[in-house]
Protein backbone atom coordinates (compact mmCIF):
# COMPACT_ATOMS: atom_id res chain seq x y z
CA UNK A 1 0.00 0.00 0.00
CA UNK A 2 1.80 3.17 -1.12
CA UNK A 3 1.22 6.34 0.65
CA UNK A 4 1.91 9.58 -0.69
CA UNK A 5 3.37 11.27 2.95
CA UNK A 6 3.62 14.79 1.08
CA UNK A 7 -0.19 14.59 0.59
CA UNK A 8 -1.14 12.66 3.62
CA UNK A 9 -3.27 14.20 5.79
CA UNK A 10 -2.06 12.85 9.32
CA UNK A 11 -4.57 12.08 12.38
CA UNK A 12 -1.92 13.02 14.75
CA UNK A 13 -0.65 16.83 15.37
CA UNK A 14 2.16 18.02 17.00
CA UNK A 15 0.01 20.98 19.05
CA UNK A 16 -0.42 20.62 22.53
CA UNK A 17 -3.70 18.81 23.04
CA UNK A 18 -6.35 20.88 25.17
CA UNK A 19 -9.70 19.19 26.01
CA UNK A 20 -13.16 20.14 24.28
CA UNK A 21 -15.84 19.70 26.45
CA UNK A 22 -19.76 19.40 25.26
CA UNK A 23 -22.00 22.79 25.50
CA UNK A 24 -25.81 22.26 26.55
CA UNK A 25 -28.10 23.36 23.74
CA UNK A 26 -30.94 22.12 21.80
CA UNK A 27 -31.16 24.61 19.47
CA UNK A 28 -27.56 23.22 17.68
CA UNK A 29 -29.13 20.04 17.57
CA UNK A 30 -32.08 20.90 16.21
CA UNK A 31 -30.52 23.05 13.99
CA UNK A 32 -27.88 19.86 12.37
CA UNK A 33 -31.40 17.74 12.16
CA UNK A 34 -32.54 20.16 9.11
CA UNK A 35 -29.85 20.20 7.73
CA UNK A 36 -28.47 16.65 7.82
CA UNK A 37 -29.88 14.35 5.04
CA UNK A 38 -29.53 16.85 2.73
CA UNK A 39 -26.08 17.01 3.39
CA UNK A 40 -25.69 13.39 2.99
CA UNK A 41 -27.47 12.83 0.12
CA UNK A 42 -24.89 15.21 -1.31
CA UNK A 43 -21.34 14.81 0.20
CA UNK A 44 -21.84 11.25 1.05
CA UNK A 45 -24.07 9.73 -1.59
CA UNK A 46 -26.76 8.19 0.93
CA UNK A 47 -29.61 8.33 -0.55
CA UNK A 48 -31.80 6.39 2.06
CA UNK A 49 -31.53 5.59 5.67
CA UNK A 50 -33.97 2.32 7.08
CA UNK A 51 -34.33 1.86 11.02
CA UNK A 52 -34.76 -1.37 12.92
CA UNK A 53 -35.50 -1.85 16.77
CA UNK A 54 -35.82 2.11 17.59
CA UNK A 55 -38.17 0.73 20.38
CA UNK A 56 -35.41 -0.83 21.90
CA UNK A 57 -33.44 2.63 22.25
CA UNK A 58 -36.68 4.27 22.83
CA UNK A 59 -37.19 2.26 25.78
CA UNK A 60 -34.02 2.73 27.37
CA UNK A 61 -34.13 6.25 27.30
CA UNK A 62 -37.80 6.62 28.44
CA UNK A 63 -36.76 4.48 31.62
CA UNK A 64 -34.24 7.35 32.26
CA UNK A 65 -31.18 5.10 31.83
CA UNK A 66 -28.02 5.89 31.09
CA UNK A 67 -27.25 4.93 27.60
CA UNK A 68 -24.05 3.95 25.64
CA UNK A 69 -24.64 3.71 22.19
CA UNK A 70 -21.89 1.89 20.72
CA UNK A 71 -21.26 1.49 16.94
CA UNK A 72 -19.19 -0.01 14.46
CA UNK A 73 -17.12 2.50 12.42
CA UNK A 74 -16.56 1.48 8.81
CA UNK A 75 -17.41 4.69 6.93
CA UNK A 76 -16.21 8.44 8.03
CA UNK A 77 -19.98 9.46 7.61
CA UNK A 78 -20.75 7.36 10.40
CA UNK A 79 -21.51 10.06 12.91
CA UNK A 80 -23.24 11.94 10.43
CA UNK A 81 -25.56 9.07 10.08
CA UNK A 82 -26.23 9.00 13.94
CA UNK A 83 -27.58 12.24 13.60
CA UNK A 84 -30.37 10.83 11.51
CA UNK A 85 -30.67 8.56 14.51
CA UNK A 86 -31.23 11.49 16.96
CA UNK A 87 -33.29 13.09 14.28
CA UNK A 88 -35.68 10.55 14.55
CA UNK A 89 -36.28 9.22 18.10
CA UNK A 90 -36.01 13.30 18.91
CA UNK A 91 -33.15 13.07 20.94
CA UNK A 92 -30.16 14.61 21.18
CA UNK A 93 -26.73 12.74 21.46
CA UNK A 94 -23.94 13.09 23.29
CA UNK A 95 -20.84 11.80 21.21
CA UNK A 96 -17.02 11.40 22.01
CA UNK A 97 -15.01 12.24 18.99
CA UNK A 98 -11.08 12.19 17.94
CA UNK A 99 -9.34 15.10 18.65
CA UNK A 100 -7.88 16.12 15.38
CA UNK A 101 -11.24 16.95 14.28
CA UNK A 102 -11.50 20.12 16.78
CA UNK A 103 -8.74 22.05 14.77
CA UNK A 104 -10.82 23.68 12.46
CA UNK A 105 -11.48 26.97 14.33
CA UNK A 106 -14.97 26.42 12.79
CA UNK A 107 -15.32 23.10 14.02
CA UNK A 108 -13.81 23.24 17.25
CA UNK A 109 -17.18 26.24 17.85
CA UNK A 110 -19.92 24.08 15.98
CA UNK A 111 -19.20 19.89 17.85
CA UNK A 112 -19.68 21.02 21.30
CA UNK A 113 -22.65 22.85 20.57
CA UNK A 114 -24.38 19.58 18.65
CA UNK A 115 -23.20 17.40 21.56
CA UNK A 116 -19.56 16.54 20.69
CA UNK A 117 -16.53 16.22 23.13
CA UNK A 118 -13.07 15.57 22.16
CA UNK A 119 -10.54 12.92 23.31
CA UNK A 120 -7.04 12.19 23.07
CA UNK A 121 -6.37 8.83 20.85
CA UNK A 122 -2.86 9.48 22.06
CA UNK A 123 -2.95 9.42 25.88
CA UNK A 124 -4.80 8.91 29.06
CA UNK A 125 -7.39 11.65 28.62
CA UNK A 126 -9.21 11.94 32.08
CA UNK A 127 -11.62 14.87 31.35
CA UNK A 128 -12.65 13.12 28.15
CA UNK A 129 -13.28 10.06 30.56
CA UNK A 130 -14.76 12.19 33.54
CA UNK A 131 -16.71 14.20 31.03
CA UNK A 132 -18.67 10.82 29.54
CA UNK A 133 -19.14 8.89 32.98
CA UNK A 134 -21.24 12.22 33.86
CA UNK A 135 -23.57 12.33 30.49
CA UNK A 136 -24.29 8.46 31.45
CA UNK A 137 -23.96 9.03 34.96
CA UNK A 138 -26.59 12.05 34.38
CA UNK A 139 -28.73 10.07 31.59
CA UNK A 140 -30.02 12.99 29.59
CA UNK A 141 -28.35 12.11 26.61
CA UNK A 142 -27.66 9.29 25.50
CA UNK A 143 -23.69 8.81 24.67
CA UNK A 144 -22.17 7.74 21.68
CA UNK A 145 -18.45 5.99 21.61
CA UNK A 146 -17.20 3.98 18.52
CA UNK A 147 -15.80 0.85 20.12
CA UNK A 148 -13.15 -0.25 17.65
CA UNK A 149 -11.58 3.15 17.75
CA UNK A 150 -10.86 3.53 14.33
CA UNK A 151 -12.19 3.64 10.59
CA UNK A 152 -12.14 -0.01 9.60
CA UNK A 153 -13.89 0.87 5.96
CA UNK A 154 -14.88 -2.88 5.91
CA UNK A 155 -18.58 -3.34 7.01
CA UNK A 156 -17.92 -6.94 7.06
CA UNK A 157 -15.75 -6.61 9.86
CA UNK A 158 -15.44 -5.98 13.37
CA UNK A 159 -11.72 -5.05 14.51
CA UNK A 160 -10.65 -5.01 18.22
CA UNK A 161 -12.51 -3.23 20.28
CA UNK A 162 -10.94 -1.06 23.09
CA UNK A 163 -10.74 -1.87 26.85
CA UNK A 164 -12.04 1.72 27.76
CA UNK A 165 -15.33 1.54 26.59
CA UNK A 166 -15.92 -1.26 29.54
CA UNK A 167 -14.43 0.97 32.29
CA UNK A 168 -16.19 4.00 31.55
CA UNK A 169 -19.42 1.92 31.24
CA UNK A 170 -19.09 0.34 34.61
CA UNK A 171 -17.57 3.80 36.73
CA UNK A 172 -21.06 5.16 35.64
CA UNK A 173 -22.54 2.28 36.59
CA UNK A 174 -21.18 2.46 40.17
CA UNK A 175 -21.69 5.83 39.83
CA UNK A 176 -26.09 5.52 39.74
CA UNK A 177 -25.71 2.35 42.37
CA UNK A 178 -26.86 5.12 44.75
CA UNK A 179 -29.86 6.85 42.78
CA UNK A 180 -30.52 3.04 41.82
CA UNK A 181 -30.62 3.92 38.43
CA UNK A 182 -28.90 1.79 36.02
CA UNK A 183 -26.47 1.78 32.70
CA UNK A 184 -26.67 -0.08 29.46
CA UNK A 185 -24.95 -0.65 26.18
CA UNK A 186 -26.91 -0.76 23.21
CA UNK A 187 -24.88 -1.99 20.42
CA UNK A 188 -25.42 -0.36 16.82
CA UNK A 189 -25.22 -1.94 13.26
CA UNK A 190 -24.43 0.58 10.71
CA UNK A 191 -24.60 -1.78 7.40
CA UNK A 192 -23.85 -0.28 3.93
CA UNK A 193 -25.62 -1.07 0.68
CA UNK A 194 -25.01 -0.10 -2.64
CA UNK A 195 -28.28 0.97 -4.83
CA UNK A 196 -26.26 1.37 -8.36
CA UNK A 197 -24.05 -0.43 -10.50
CA UNK A 198 -20.92 -0.86 -8.65
CA UNK A 199 -18.64 -1.73 -11.48
CA UNK A 200 -19.59 1.54 -13.62
CA UNK A 201 -19.22 3.91 -10.53
CA UNK A 202 -15.76 2.24 -9.61
CA UNK A 203 -14.39 1.65 -13.46
CA UNK A 204 -12.98 5.84 -13.50
CA UNK A 205 -11.15 5.10 -10.28
CA UNK A 206 -9.47 1.75 -10.98
CA UNK A 207 -8.70 3.68 -14.58
CA UNK A 208 -6.96 6.41 -13.04
CA UNK A 209 -5.07 3.78 -10.50
CA UNK A 210 -3.82 1.86 -13.37
CA UNK A 211 -2.61 5.05 -15.39
CA UNK A 212 -1.02 6.12 -12.03
CA UNK A 213 1.04 2.88 -12.42
CA UNK A 214 2.08 3.67 -15.61
CA UNK A 215 0.07 0.79 -16.77
CA UNK A 216 -2.00 0.01 -19.78
CA UNK A 217 -5.58 0.14 -19.43
CA UNK A 218 -6.81 -3.68 -18.52
CA UNK A 219 -9.57 -5.78 -20.62
CA UNK A 220 -9.91 -7.67 -17.78
CA UNK A 221 -12.89 -8.51 -15.47
CA UNK A 222 -13.28 -5.48 -12.81
CA UNK A 223 -12.96 -8.22 -9.77
CA UNK A 224 -9.45 -9.00 -11.42
CA UNK A 225 -8.53 -5.17 -12.02
CA UNK A 226 -9.13 -4.33 -8.24
CA UNK A 227 -7.11 -7.31 -6.79
CA UNK A 228 -3.97 -6.47 -9.34
CA UNK A 229 -4.07 -3.17 -8.12
CA UNK A 230 -3.79 -4.54 -4.38
CA UNK A 231 -0.61 -6.49 -5.61
CA UNK A 232 0.84 -3.40 -7.07
CA UNK A 233 0.11 -1.53 -4.20
CA UNK A 234 2.15 -3.98 -1.57
CA UNK A 235 4.76 -4.60 -4.02
CA UNK A 236 5.45 -0.95 -4.13
CA UNK A 237 5.64 -0.57 -0.27
CA UNK A 238 7.39 -4.09 -0.34
CA UNK A 239 10.50 -2.39 -2.03
CA UNK A 240 10.43 0.50 -0.29
CA UNK A 241 10.73 -1.11 2.86
CA UNK A 242 12.55 -4.54 2.00
CA UNK A 243 14.41 -3.47 -1.27
CA UNK A 244 11.92 -6.27 -3.20
CA UNK A 245 8.87 -7.43 -4.01
CA UNK A 246 8.60 -9.96 -1.43
CA UNK A 247 7.56 -13.68 -1.83
CA UNK A 248 4.48 -15.56 -0.64
CA UNK A 249 0.75 -15.45 -0.32
CA UNK A 250 -0.75 -11.91 0.51
CA UNK A 251 -1.87 -13.01 3.97
CA UNK A 252 1.78 -13.42 4.90
CA UNK A 253 3.28 -10.49 2.93
CA UNK A 254 1.13 -8.20 4.53
CA UNK A 255 2.14 -9.63 7.97
CA UNK A 256 5.53 -9.15 7.29
CA UNK A 257 5.18 -5.69 6.48
CA UNK A 258 3.59 -4.74 9.36
CA UNK A 259 6.26 -6.14 11.72
CA UNK A 260 9.05 -4.49 9.32
CA UNK A 261 7.33 -1.07 10.22
CA UNK A 262 6.40 -1.69 13.89
CA UNK A 263 9.21 -3.63 15.11
CA UNK A 264 11.91 -1.20 14.57
CA UNK A 265 10.20 1.37 16.04
CA UNK A 266 9.02 -0.36 19.06
CA UNK A 267 12.62 -1.53 19.47
CA UNK A 268 13.99 2.03 20.27
CA UNK A 269 11.27 3.77 21.60
CA UNK A 270 9.02 0.95 24.01
CA UNK A 271 12.09 -1.31 24.69
CA UNK A 272 10.62 -4.09 22.45
CA UNK A 273 7.25 -3.76 23.71
CA UNK A 274 4.32 -4.62 21.24
CA UNK A 275 0.80 -5.42 21.94
CA UNK A 276 -1.53 -7.94 19.69
CA UNK A 277 -3.67 -5.52 18.54
CA UNK A 278 -2.28 -3.80 15.61
CA UNK A 279 -3.76 -0.72 15.94
CA UNK A 280 -3.04 -1.05 19.73
CA UNK A 281 0.38 -0.86 18.62
CA UNK A 282 0.17 1.97 16.69
CA UNK A 283 -1.29 4.14 19.08
CA UNK A 284 1.39 2.97 21.50
CA UNK A 285 4.07 4.42 19.16
CA UNK A 286 2.11 7.43 18.85
CA UNK A 287 2.08 7.88 22.80
CA UNK A 288 5.99 7.34 23.00
CA UNK A 289 6.56 9.52 20.06
CA UNK A 290 4.14 12.47 20.20
CA UNK A 291 5.47 14.29 23.48
CA UNK A 292 8.75 15.18 22.11
CA UNK A 293 7.08 16.36 18.83
CA UNK A 294 5.10 18.53 21.52
CA UNK A 295 7.73 19.85 23.81
CA UNK A 296 9.58 21.40 20.70
CA UNK A 297 12.66 20.18 22.53
CA UNK A 298 13.69 17.85 19.63
CA UNK A 299 16.30 18.69 16.74
CA UNK A 300 15.39 19.16 13.27
CA UNK A 301 16.88 15.74 12.18
CA UNK A 302 14.84 13.81 15.26
CA UNK A 303 11.62 15.86 14.41
CA UNK A 304 11.90 15.00 10.84
CA UNK A 305 12.32 10.89 11.87
CA UNK A 306 9.51 10.63 13.80
CA UNK A 307 7.73 12.40 12.05
CA UNK A 308 8.53 9.95 8.78
CA UNK A 309 8.03 7.14 11.88
CA UNK A 310 4.05 8.62 12.06
CA UNK A 311 3.52 8.31 8.09
CA UNK A 312 4.86 4.89 8.21
CA UNK A 313 2.55 4.07 11.74
CA UNK A 314 -0.76 5.21 9.17
CA UNK A 315 0.92 3.16 6.30
CA UNK A 316 0.68 -0.25 8.67
CA UNK A 317 -2.60 0.78 10.20
CA UNK A 318 -3.81 0.83 6.35
CA UNK A 319 -1.96 -2.29 5.71
CA UNK A 320 -3.97 -3.91 8.75
CA UNK A 321 -7.25 -3.06 7.16
CA UNK A 322 -6.79 -4.70 4.01
CA UNK A 323 -7.80 -8.22 4.62
CA UNK A 324 -6.15 -10.62 2.42
CA UNK A 325 -9.65 -12.50 2.13
CA UNK A 326 -11.65 -9.53 1.96
CA UNK A 327 -12.28 -9.46 -2.18
CA UNK A 328 -11.43 -13.16 -2.82
CA UNK A 329 -14.42 -15.05 -3.42
CA UNK A 330 -17.47 -13.72 -4.97
CA UNK A 331 -16.59 -10.46 -3.47
CA UNK A 332 -20.17 -8.21 -2.86
CA UNK A 333 -20.45 -4.70 -4.24
CA UNK A 334 -19.72 -2.89 -1.44
CA UNK A 335 -16.35 -5.26 -0.44
CA UNK A 336 -15.29 -3.60 -3.97
CA UNK A 337 -15.99 -0.31 -3.34
CA UNK A 338 -14.40 -0.51 0.30
CA UNK A 339 -11.85 -1.49 -1.14
CA UNK A 340 -10.89 0.83 -4.38
CA UNK A 341 -11.88 3.52 -1.62
CA UNK A 342 -8.84 2.12 0.41
CA UNK A 343 -6.66 2.17 -2.07
CA UNK A 344 -7.25 5.85 -2.62
CA UNK A 345 -6.50 6.88 0.65
CA UNK A 346 -3.50 4.41 0.57
CA UNK A 347 -2.39 6.74 -2.19
CA UNK A 348 -2.77 9.74 -0.22
CA UNK A 349 -5.66 11.32 -2.20
CA UNK A 350 -7.22 13.38 0.27
CA UNK A 351 -10.75 12.65 -1.34
CA UNK A 352 -11.90 9.61 -2.38
CA UNK A 353 -14.54 9.30 -4.83
CA UNK A 354 -17.71 9.15 -3.44
CA UNK A 355 -20.02 6.20 -5.24
CA UNK A 356 -23.44 6.96 -5.08
CA UNK A 357 -26.44 6.35 -4.24
CA UNK A 358 -25.44 4.46 -0.99
CA UNK A 359 -28.42 3.23 0.97
CA UNK A 360 -27.69 2.93 5.56
CA UNK A 361 -29.08 0.71 7.37
CA UNK A 362 -29.03 1.47 11.28
CA UNK A 363 -29.95 -1.53 13.40
CA UNK A 364 -30.02 -1.34 17.33
CA UNK A 365 -29.26 -4.39 19.30
CA UNK A 366 -30.48 -5.36 22.83
CA UNK A 367 -29.82 -3.57 25.60
CA UNK A 368 -26.93 -5.02 27.75
CA UNK A 369 -27.03 -4.02 31.63
CA UNK A 370 -23.70 -2.92 32.89
CA UNK A 371 -22.59 -4.50 36.59
CA UNK A 372 -20.47 -2.07 38.00
CA UNK A 373 -18.12 -4.53 38.73
CA UNK A 374 -15.62 -7.22 37.12
CA UNK A 375 -13.87 -10.30 37.83
CA UNK A 376 -10.69 -9.37 38.07
CA UNK A 377 -8.16 -11.59 36.07
CA UNK A 378 -10.72 -13.22 33.67
CA UNK A 379 -11.31 -11.79 30.18
CA UNK A 380 -13.98 -8.96 30.02
CA UNK A 381 -17.04 -10.75 29.39
CA UNK A 382 -18.70 -6.94 28.39
CA UNK A 383 -16.41 -6.55 25.97
CA UNK A 384 -17.04 -9.71 24.23
CA UNK A 385 -20.77 -9.69 24.33
CA UNK A 386 -20.37 -6.30 22.75
CA UNK A 387 -18.39 -7.70 19.35
CA UNK A 388 -20.69 -10.78 19.53
CA UNK A 389 -23.52 -8.72 19.30
CA UNK A 390 -22.00 -6.29 16.75
CA UNK A 391 -21.27 -9.08 14.37
CA UNK A 392 -24.66 -10.69 14.96
CA UNK A 393 -26.54 -7.68 14.12
CA UNK A 394 -24.08 -6.81 10.74
CA UNK A 395 -24.73 -10.50 9.29
CA UNK A 396 -20.72 -11.62 10.47
CA UNK A 397 -20.01 -14.63 10.90
CA UNK A 398 -19.15 -15.62 14.52
CA UNK A 399 -16.05 -17.96 14.05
Amino acid sequence: MYVDSARMQPLVSDDAYHFRPPKESRFWPWALGLWIGGHLRRKWGIAEVEYHNLELLEASVAEGTGVLLAPNHCRPCDPLVLAMLSKRINRPFNIMASGHLFRSRFLAWLLPRVGAFSVNREGMDRESLKTAIGILSAAKRPLVVFPEGVISRTNDRVVNLQEGISFLARSAAKARTSTGGKVVIHPLALRYQFLGDWQESVRPVVDALELRFGWKLSTKAMTERVARLGHGLLGLKEVEFFGVVQEGDIAERLQRFMERVLKPIEDEYLAGRGDESVVMRVKNIRKALLPGLISGELTDAEREKRWKMLFDLEVAQQAFHFPPDYIAQDPSPERMIETVERYQEALGIKSPVIHRPMKVIITVGEAMIVDARRDKGVEDTLMGELRRQLKKLLGIPAN
